[in-house]
């Protein structure tokens, strides 16, 4: 290689990498641009379901209508995770009591940090959670910039050590109401390919991507099956 021919690679290589990131940041700013106007117009559209749905929790058990955990998001800053409440109060310290008194309820929450069959769930919290509908709040988490419409999961702090090198390639995005994940299975996909799933979504996520998971949970909202949801 010849002494100028250098600095001429170096030039192509640079603006190879410029365009790099402009296309990376025009993704991330139409991708911010949809979520803000597609949770608005949930927000707005759907605010009858909303206050019904919080009329009905409200009515049907005892304590707060939302519940808030904490989840870690995008660059491993932690956020409240808004969803409608599910749960009968005090429902995480009945988990501790339920979990030292069963091993194999221990084994099966240490393993997908839920429970199958949790006594804990309400009779509004099955149907909320089988439509997907207790994380309508979370357009809210959206629209302050903690979530995105579509992402990885939001993962509680415990799950980070189980996602190895991994995590830090899944948390340059924000986590999603939906996602991948979501719409292929979820709690029924053992976990680690739960991770596969999240690691594919931040390396192929596109627009189209997006819309095909967003049609496919609205539909899965408006006609529950077995979609791996409790």
């Amino acid at each position: 290689m010849t002494a100028t021919s250098q600095p001429i690679k170096n030039k192509v290589i640079e603006s190879l990498a410029r365009k790099q990131r402009l296309s990376a940041y025009s993704q991330d700013l139409a991708k911010r641009l949809f979520d803000i106007i597609f949770s608005l117009l949930v927000l707005i559209l759907c605010a009858p379901i909303y206050l019904l749905l919080a009329a009905s929790i409200a009515f049907t058990s005892s304590g707060s209508i939302f519940y808030i955990q904490q989840r870690v998001g995008k660059n491993h800053r932690q956020f409240g995770c808004i969803k409608f409440r599910t749960m009968i109060p005090n429902a995480d310290r009945l988990l501790q009591e339920m979990i030292a008194q069963s091993e194999d309820l221990r084994q099966e929450f240490d393993a997908n940090y839920k429970l199958k069959s949790d006594p804990r769930i309400t009779k509004i919290g099955k149907f909320l959670r089988a439509t997907n509908l207790d994380e309508f709040p979370q357009f809210i988490n959206v629209l302050k910039g903690e979530m995105s419409v579509v992402g990885p999961r939001p993962l509680v702090p415990e799950e980070i050590v189980r996602y190895g090198t991994q995590i830090d390639r899944v948390l340059t995005i924000r986590p999603g109401i939906t996602g991948l994940w979501q719409v292929s299975g979820r709690n029924d996909i053992p976990y680690a390919q739960r991770i596969r799933i999240d690691v594919s979504y931040v390396r192929r996520r596109n627009f189209w991507l997006d819309l095909r998971i967003v049609l496919k949970t609205v539909r899965q909202t408006i006609i529950p099956k077995n979609n791996g949801a409790y």
